[in-house]
């Protein structure tokens, strides 16, 4: 490092140095205390500690790695002053003989350092564990965080240890929480709702234990739940949130959903992998959940419309309108058996203003049409619609012929935009193209965004304008 860089970084006041160093792991941040005398105490007052075990250097044989991981750490809480801190993270590949270890470090963090924010993962990626580590799994003992003020709590691949008596003493810091591949009760979920009366926010992602889950809150805002496979129980899952905001399915295949009191939810997205004849059960039930929602106004969901509505046991009563929603995002494509889909969903949403469109990758091609549906023009209701967002736009001729039935149906008020991408032999090979807007000029037609060079922006308004 040249002279005149090391002046200017001493030069930068030691409150933004912090915020800096903030984004750098533990063992970066301590580093660069061989920059000049004024780094060398710096590393030590970092609001935030970040020990990623995939990040660290590798040995042989793979124990001395996760050995002197554990004695960095070690010594990291030793020499770090116990200034409170607002983050701290840990992944490690766990084993039993490393539980008094982590122990230690999970003490340090909450009681020592009064983390605001805990991050532990077990599982980092299936890459690093082997026979052995994936039957050792750390159990987490929930009844130390009484001694801190941790209002973020996010756990992956460990076990909860539950105190016998939760409810004299409850987690009333603990606002949110993330818990992936935790082996999870239908007791021990009702416990942690019961006993974090304050929990407005919780994901959970890869759990498994359950039977009839029921997540039951009048506190809690935000949900998300994803990859709940099905097993050989069939399962039930039960939502009563009255407070509930927001609500996220990503691949859950459960028996049977209920959801009550959901006059509150606003956000709605479900996402389940496009296998026709699989997910699409799971898909179907999950949206007919909007029956019990009627203030939706974002809805963010997979093209699956025309085989929902054309279906005598699946689909929504004849009165069923989305009369709140303005958002729409949607993965599509841009066959004729997706836009029959999507004009079906559009006739059910009669005020929507932003319709975004998302690529959606099928693992099968698409159910088959009558002759009649496959000639028939699609005709496309939005009477409120502004603007719709095409992203990851390759230029197909599926994809131009929908933009030109967008613009020749007059259906869009104000602007198209498309975001196109470079793809070759099926991958994405560039994904930093400027996006391309078109701008309704009101009755001369459209006008491509002036960033375009002169040819390409007269070829394409020349095609959408039919000149």
């Amino acid at each position: 490092m040249d002279e005149a860089s090391n002046e200017n970084l001493n030069d930068l006041p030691e409150e933004l140095l912090h915020n800096i160093l903030t984004f750098l792991p533990t063992l970066d941040s301590i580093q660069t205390s061989l920059i000049s005398q004024k780094w060398r105490p710096i590393w030590s007052r970092v609001p935030s500690l970040n020990f990623p075990f995939e990040l660290f250097p590798s040995y042989e044989p793979p124990f001395d790695t996760r050995q002197f991981f554990a004695e960095f750490i070690d010594r990291v809480l030793i020499l770090r002053s116990h200034s409170p801190i607002h983050t701290f993270r840990l992944s490690f590949i766990y084993h039993d003989q490393y539980g008094s270890h982590v122990d230690s470090w999970v003490r340090s963090a909450i009681t020592h350092l009064h983390a605001r924010e805990l991050h532990l993962d077990f599982f980092i990626h299936k890459d690093f564990h082997d026979e052995e580590t994936f039957n050792n799994r750390y159990d987490f003992p929930f009844s130390v965080l009484r001694n801190g003020f941790v209002e973020k709590l996010g756990l992956t691949g460990c076990d909860l240890t539950l105190p016998a008596k939760m409810s004299t003493k409850r987690f009333c810091s603990i606002g949110s929480m993330y818990l992936d591949r935790v082996y999870l009760t239908d007791q021990i979920m009702s416990d942690l709702i019961l006993d974090c009366p304050n929990l407005e926010a919780l994901e959970l992602q890869n759990c498994w234990g359950h039977h009839h889950l029921k997540i039951c809150s009048t506190r809690l805002k935000k949900l998300v739940l994803g990859y709940f496979y099905d097993s050989e129980i069939q399962e039930t899952l039960v939502i009563d949130c009255p407070n509930l905001f927001s609500i996220s399915f990503d691949c859950c295949a459960f028996d049977k959903f209920i959801l009550k009191n959901a006059s509150s939810l606003v956000e709605f997205h479900v996402d389940m992998v496009h296998l026709i004849y699989r997910s699409y059960r799971y898909w179907s039930k999950v949206v007919r959940l909007l029956l019990q929602a009627p203030n939706v106004k974002h809805l963010n969901v997979q093209n699956w419309w025309f085989k929902f509505l054309t279906s005598k046991e699946d689909s929504f009563p004849k009165s069923f309108m989305l009369h709140n929603l303005n958002l729409l995002e949607l993965r599509t494509g841009f066959t004729q058996y997706d836009l029959v889909g999507m004009a079906a969903l559009l006739k059910l949403c009669p005020n929507l203003e932003t319709m975004i469109l998302e690529y959606l990758f099928k693992k099968r091609a698409d159910e088959s049409l009558s002759e009649e549906l496959l000639n028939k023009p699609v005709e496309l209701s939005m009477p409120s619609l502004k603007q719709v967002t095409m992203n990851a736009y390759t230029g197909t001729e599926d994809e131009f012929n929908f933009m030109k039935m967008l613009i020749g149906q007059g259906v869009v008020l104000e602007k198209i935009v498309f975001v196109p991408i470079q793809v070759e032999n099926g991958k994405v090979v560039e994904r930093s193209l400027p996006p391309v807007v078109l701008y309704r000029k009101g009755s001369q037609g459209w006008k491509c965004s002036p960033d375009l060079s002169s040819s390409v922006r007269n070829i394409i308004e020349s095609e959408l304008n039919g000149d």
